[in-house]
């Protein structure tokens, strides 16, 4: 049985097209044409109207780590909402382990080098980011729109490298089956080379968000 703000390759594999990368390390997950080409389109005017200079946990003195622009999704706007909701759907977890739905936009040049997603229990703000939600379980993200060159994620560990195509679903586990933070979803951002890259980004928590 999972536990609150899990979801397992059982309940991935049950949507029709998702495919599982065949790695012993981690636990990565591809759907081509979740979104469709009109959801994508709205979510970008939304991210392309208010989006502002990323900034990251745990400053670690490189200035050009993240280098993207970010934007908070209202979630009472009815498609964010229903984004929401189709990816609780098909994941299994419930909503209140959602984090609010975050859009990222790259410009030619802009990256987010090579990180994860969870919080290092370790680092100085540990406690800010997680004493109430808990740690970052699984991360979905969705490719908004097709980018003319670059913009690929590339999983460094185990050397897979996926690229970007309009409603395109990459999602994974930030942790190991026993619950143990796994290194092997370091992953990188790779530098647009030509156009403009937008994505969105659901990260959820082991306990309830807020």
């Amino acid at each position: 049985m999972k536990a609150p703000g899990e979801s397992s390759p059982d309940i991935l594999l049950a949507l029709p097209g998702m495919q599982r990368f065949p790695s012993s390390r981690l636990d990565l997950f591809v759907k081509r044409e979740f979104l469709s080409p009109t959801e994508c389109d709205e979510l970008v005017a939304m991210i392309e109207a208010q989006h502002r200079p990323s900034t990251i946990a745990n400053y670690n003195g490189d200035d050009v780590f993240r280098t993207s622009s970010t934007c908070d999704l209202d979630p009472q706007l009815p498609a964010v909402a229903a984004l929401a909701a189709k990816l609780a759907g098909i994941s299994g977890i419930d909503l209140t382990h959602a984090e609010p739905i975050q859009g990222q936009r790259y410009e030619v040049g802009q990256e987010f080098k090579a990180h994860t997603d969870y919080f290092e229990p370790n680092n100085a703000d540990y406690d800010k980011y997680c004493a109430i939600p808990g740690q970052r379980t699984w991360t979905f993200m969705v490719y908004l729109n097709p980018v003319d060159a670059g913009g690929a994620t590339r999983f460094k560990v185990i050397d897979k490298l996926i690229q970007p195509e309009r409603g395109k679903l990459v999602a994974w586990n930030n942790r190991r089956a026993d619950g143990s933070l796994n290194a092997a979803t370091l992953h990188h951002a790779m530098k647009v080379r030509k156009g403009l890259k937008y994505v969105i980004t659901q990260w959820y928590r082991e306990r309830p968000w807020g």
